[in-house]
């Protein structure tokens, strides 16, 4: 096997991890999750104009935290019977819930599925905390010089959530077989969601958001992480609080999440990515006790993963 950019393989397989973890950060989610049941979701389904003769496509809403009105679409196979497992797809940092089309497989195997648009980016969920709509970059950042629970990361992980306990209560979904998937942030998410919400599997492609300290010390703030040296060069030129900072930061990040998870965890890693660091990834993947297996793609940066899409989709039909 190819050595990684990284670390060596052998090294990657026991890396725990380098930003720090908050001491309460067990209360911290405690509270978020109990600010969460409060808000009452007003879920609204409306049917889409995109429609085929094998599923039920909607748009839905809810209410989540802050009062932000969050879109994902919503699909089920067409004349229900029994109750079905239900899939929650959540997608790539900046990005949306996507084309139709890309969910109906799916339904086609006989799944519910639901497809996050995560607030404030490309889809149509709000982003409520400076502007109504799409705020799109910097949501790493957003609120990390305040109080962390005003971290726009901590909302999108309740949605998360939140999404999860309005799918697993439908009458058509057996709340015992519920999945999540992703890529990049979307594998933050389905991570974080498992870890939040009764997920009975996940199975995910080189997770975004975890480990931000360790990105960092590898001079890799770019592309996806550009926005953590924007912060450093605008709002802390000399790094007078850079340890305050990735404190914070340890809050939403999902390494510290991953001990909550009991989903049977799938997860995909290129040791070429220089997107997400293959060890930021094996901080949350080594942070896991559930049962949990790796495809490990050698010569695979940030980009598709050959066969990991059909290998999801077995994985997630054994539910």
């Amino acid at each position: 096997m190819p050595l990684t950019f990284d670390m060596p393989f052998e090294q990657l397989k026991t890396y725990s991890g380098t930003n720090p973890r908050p001491d309460d950060f067990d209360r911290y989610w405690e509270h978020a999750i109990e600010e969460m049941n409060a808000v009452d979701p007003d879920v609204d389904l409306v049917l889409a104009d995109f429609q085929v003769d094998f599923a039920d496509c909607y748009q839905m809403y809810f209410t989540g935290v802050e009062g932000a009105r969050i879109h994902a679409k919503f699909l089920r196979p067409k004349n229900l019977s029994g109750k079905y497992p239900a899939l929650l797809k959540f997608h790539g940092y900046t990005g949306s819930s996507g084309n139709w089309f890309d969910l109906l497989p799916y339904v086609a195997a006989g799944f519910v599925v639901a497809a996050l648009d995560v607030r404030g980016q490309g889809g149509l969920s709000e982003d409520v905390g400076e502007h109504i709509g799409t705020t799109h970059f910097g949501h790493i950042i957003r609120g990390l010089d305040g109080d962390p629970r005003n971290l726009l990361f901590r909302h999108i992980f309740l949605d998360t959530a939140q999404l999860a306990q309005i799918v697993t209560a439908m009458p058509e979904v057996d709340s015992e077989r519920i999945g999540a998937i992703g890529g990049s942030q979307g594998g933050g998410l389905a991570l974080a969601c498992s870890a939040l919400a009764p997920i009975k599997r996940t199975a995910i492609e080189f997770p975004f958001l975890t480990d931000y300290k360790r990105v960092w010390e590898m001079d890799l703030a770019k592309d996806a992480y550009h926005e953590l040296q924007s912060y450093f060069r605008n709002h802390d030129p000399l790094h007078q609080r850079e340890n305050e900072a990735f404190a914070k930061l340890g809050y939403i990040d999902v390494q510290h999440l991953a001990p909550r998870i009991e989903a049977e965890v799938l997860m995909a890693v290129g040791l070429m990515d220089t997107i997400c660091p293959p060890s930021t990834q094996f901080a949350a993947y080594n942070k896991i006790t559930s049962q949990k297996a790796l495809a490990i793609y050698p010569d695979f940066g940030h980009e598709g993963l050959p066969g990991f899409a059909d290998q999801t989709l077995l994985f997630m039909n054994e539910l």
